[in-house]
C-alpha cells in the first residue's frame, strides 16, 4: 500500500507498532496463516511498521535482512531505538552503543529504513544540555550512520555487524517524551533546532499530549485515547485524526492540538508516520485500516 504524495502535500504512512501478537491470530491473521509469514501479510496491508524488538535488545543482520526481504519495495519500517540508550544509561555516555546499535543491522533494510523512534522513561526530566550532546551522536543520513557504526564494540558485535550501504540516504530521528517537563517553548526550538519530530502520543492521559511540529515531518503513536494499549478508536476519533493528518501534511497546525510553542512553524508540505499501539485487545491493526481509508478517501 503506497503512500500518498502530491507537490502540496507530504506522505502519509499509517501502520501498526510490531506484528507479531497471538490473540491476533486468526481475527486479524487468517486462521490458517503461518506465523512466519504474519510479516509478508501486515506488510501488504499497511505501507509502515514500527519495529519495536529494537527497543528490548539488539537484534541480529540476518532479522533485518528477513525483513526487508519480505515486505514490498516501498514499504518502510520504523525502529524503536534501544532502552539500554534511553532508560539505563539514560542518553549519558552512549557514544559506542549507539555505534553498536547502528551496526547491528538497521542499514540491511536500505530504502525501507525510516524514521528511527527515541523513547524516554516517564521519570526523565528535561535536560536540555543532555539531549543536546546526544542529539550531536544522532547520524543525519545513512553515510554518517555508517561511519558511527564502525566505532562498535568490536567484541560485543562480532559476526553480528553490517558495515555497508547502497547509498546515502537522509536519516529521521523522532523523540518521545513522557515527563511534564518537556512542555516548554525550550524543548521545541531544541528538537527543531536539530530536525527531530516531538511524538504526537495519544496515551489516555497518561503522559503529555503535544501537537508540537518540530521537524519536517510527523510522527504519531495510537496508543489508545481512553484505555493506555487497550481501547480502540471510534468513528468520530479516526474522523478527527484523518483530519488532523490532512492539516500537517499541507504544512498547518490543527487547531484542537495542544502546543508548547506558540511561534508558528515554517508552512511547508510535511510527511506523516502514524502508528497504533493499542494492540492488547485486537483493535490496533483495524483502527489503522480505518484511518488508512480516511486519509486515502
Amino acid at each position: 500500500m503506497s503512500p500518498r504524495k502530491s507537490p502540496t502535500q507530504g506522505s502519509v504512512r499509517i501502520g501498526i507498532s510490531g506484528w507479531r501478537y497471538a490473540p491476533w491470530r486468526g481475527v486479524f491473521y487468517p486462521g490458517d496463516l503461518p506465523q512466519r509469514r504474519e510479516l509478508e501479510y501486515a506488510s501488504r496491508c499497511f505501507s509502515s511498521i514500527e519495529i519495536n524488538g529494537t527497543f528490548y535488545s539488539l537484534q541480529r543482520p540476518e532479522s533485518f535482512r528477513q525483513w526487508h526481504d519480505e515486505t514490498p519495495d516501498d514499504f518502510v519500517f520504523a525502529i524503536k531505538g534501544s532502552r539500554y540508550l534511553t532508560h539505563l544509561r539514560r542518553l549519558r555516555d552512549v557514544d559506542t552503543p549507539l555505534a553498536s546499535f547502528f551496526a547491528s543491522g538497521l542499514l540491511a533494510l536500505g530504502s525501507k529504513l525510516g524514521p528511527i523512534l527515541w523513547q524516554l522513561p516517564p521519570s526523565f526530566r528535561f535536560d536540555p544540555e543532555r539531549l543536546r550532546a546526544f542529539f550531536e551522536l544522532l547520524p543525519k543520513d545513512t553515510g554518517q550512520a555508517l561511519r558511527l557504526a564502525r566505532r562498535r564494540d568490536v567484541a560485543l558485535m562480532k559476526g553480528r555487524s553490517v558495515l555497508s550501504i547502497d547509498r546515502e540516504r537522509p536519516l529521521r530521528h523522532a523523540l518521545e517524551v513522557r515527563h511534564t517537563s518537556f512542555c516548554v517553548p525550550e524543548c521545541a526550538q531544541l528538537l527543531r533546532e536539530y530536525n527531530i519530530a516531538l511524538v504526537v502520543a495519544d496515551t489516555a492521559g497518561r503522559w503529555p499530549f503535544v501537537g508540537e511540529v518540530t521537524a519536517d515531518f510527523l510522527y504519531l503513536r495510537l496508543h489508545g485515547d481512553e484505555e493506555l494499549y487497550a481501547s480502540g478508536y471510534d468513528d468520530e476519533a479516526l474522523d478527527n485524526w484523518a483530519r488532523r493528518i490532512a492539516t500537517w501534511r499541507r504544512g498547518g497546525q490543527p487547531r484542537d492540538m495542544p502546543r508548547i510553542d506558540k511561534g508558528a512553524p515554517e508552512r511547508v508540505p510535511r510527511d506523516v508516520y502514524c502508528y497504533f499501539d493499542n494492540d492488547a485487545k485486537v483493535r490496533a491493526p483495524f483502527d489503522a485500516q480505518g484511518l488508512e481509508k480516511r486519509v486515502g478517501g
